[in-house]
């Protein structure tokens, strides 16, 4: 039973711990005066001692549809060789058992990689056909994701406005949670996406990103994690280094296209963002070399190298008092991310954030169309805390610009503004500035 007092009929939810709306009507929200509400509140979470992002295929999605680019989907992977009914349906039975709701690509490829190698252990001869096929299968999905990181890429080297405007939303997206004061635990970002979108605005901001990752020339995936981290020493000072400022860790739970194996490691390759298909970085036998997981089950989880690691960073990063996860488009579809997200939510100074668009959300007459992603985001959020659960779910509160817009914190490197109005209200101009901004509106009316 759900201890939330919210209607989950309506399509715009928003829920802190001093407001609730909740409403089908866009024409009600007020932007302007919910970010009185929404902005303090948000910020002073994201001060908080431990702070963690997780972004899933939403956030690509979200980035893609304001650039007028088309984004990678999960659509079916549809297999001509004989066994291919047989890895759809299992796909479909693994799907509802994991709660996942209809199956997408990512179960197709996790149940074809457990049948080849379970052929192989057999010495079966349909194993290699089956492997020669989802190979090229995976060599499209790859094709596939870095086609929309070229198009993207094309736009903006044109000046395309709707990209840029984009990039800049997305930039502002990645610079509130990553401009932390230095003082802070730092930001960690995980991501259930392949593609590289939020490493390029890290670079485009000058965000710093540590990732397990050691060397320049050919990165090398590190099988422990090192607290590594940046320091500078300030003019004057000797012996006490500080913290640079704006700095995160990143971990692609995932993996990622640009991640292969290779003499028994895992490297980065120098593979450009929105490189060609053609391009040498881009390996042909896609199952064997690209570290490319689809969502997780047991098996996964235990014999897939690195997935482990990665998780075990995940586990580690959140369940530990006064800790707070913000997750956006991600649709709560990954059993086992959610039970790590469970099991932080037991300690009770922790908090979970929800930013959801709920693209699939429907209404036809009485009938209600939540999509998978809400079902999934209601069913997970029976018997939870409500106080420990921060939501914005809907087209409204979902939508990129809107957050950046109104409800995100500005980012804290903006010091200036805020030095300038503690002046402003040490010496009482402050208070003389709001009076007569009151009497111009009074003079107005």
């Amino acid at each position: 039973m759900s201890l939330f007092k919210i209607d989950w009929n309506d399509a715009h939810i928003l829920k802190t711990n001093t407001t609730t709306i909740s409403t089908s009507d866009i024409d009600t929200i007020e932007p302007d005066n919910l970010k009185k509400e929404v902005e303090p509140w948000l910020s002073a979470i994201f001060q908080s001692e431990h702070l963690s992002l997780l972004v899933g295929a939403g956030l690509t999605s979200a980035v893609s549809f304001v650039a007028d680019v088309k984004a990678q989907g999960m659509d079916r992977l549809t297999l001509e060789d004989d066994l291919g009914e047989q890895v759809k349906s299992k796909a479909d039975e693994a799907a509802g058992k994991m709660e996942r709701g209809e199956a997408n690509i990512e179960d197709d490829i996790r149940i074809a990689l457990e049948l080849i190698n379970g052929l192989y252990l057999l010495d079966d001869a349909r194993a290699k056909p089956l492997k020669k096929e989802l190979d090229a299968k995976l060599l499209k999905f790859i094709e596939a994701i870095l086609d929309a990181e070229q198009q993207f890429n094309d736009k903006l080297g044109k000046d395309d406005a709707k990209a840029i405007e984009a990039f800049n939303l997305l930039k502002s997206f990645i610079l509130s949670f990553t401009s932390r004061a230095a003082s802070r635990e730092r930001l960690n970002i995980f991501t259930t996406n392949y593609d590289r979108f939020i490493e390029l605005a890290a670079d485009a901001t000058g965000v710093l990103l540590l990732d397990r990752f050691k060397g320049k020339i050919q990165p090398v995936f590190r099988n422990t994690r090192l607290e590594l981290d940046y320091h500078y020493n300030p003019p004057g000072i000797r012996g006490e280094p500080r913290y640079v400022e704006g700095v995160a860790r990143i971990t692609k739970l995932h993996g990622s296209i640009d991640w292969k194996f290779q003499d028994k490691k895992i490297i980065r390759s120098l593979l450009p963002f929105g490189a060609k298909s053609d391009h040498p970085e881009v390996p042909q036998e896609v199952s064997e070399k690209v570290v490319i997981y689809p969502n997780s089950s047991k098996d996964i989880e235990t014999a897939f190298y690195p997935y482990a690691e990665l998780f075990r960073d995940f586990s580690s990063a959140i369940c530990q008092p006064n800790s707070v996860i913000i997750t956006y488009g991600y649709g709560f579809g990954d059993s086992h991310i959610n039970r790590v997200i469970e099991d932080m939510l037991t300690i009770p100074s922790t908090h979970l954030v929800i930013i959801a668009w709920d693209i699939n959300y429907a209404k036809e007459g009485e009938h209600i169309n939540y999509g998978a992603a809400r079902d999934r985001i209601i069913k997970f959020l029976e018997n939870k805390n409500a106080a420990q659960c921060t939501l914005l779910i809907g087209s409204h509160f979902g939508d990129l610009n809107n957050l950046v817009e109104y409800y995100l914190p500005k980012s804290a490197i903006d010091r200036l503004t805020v030095k300038m109005q503690k002046l402003k209200d040490s010496r009482g101009e402050g208070h003389n500035v709001a009076a007569n901004n009151d009497n111009q509106q009074n003079e107005e009316l």
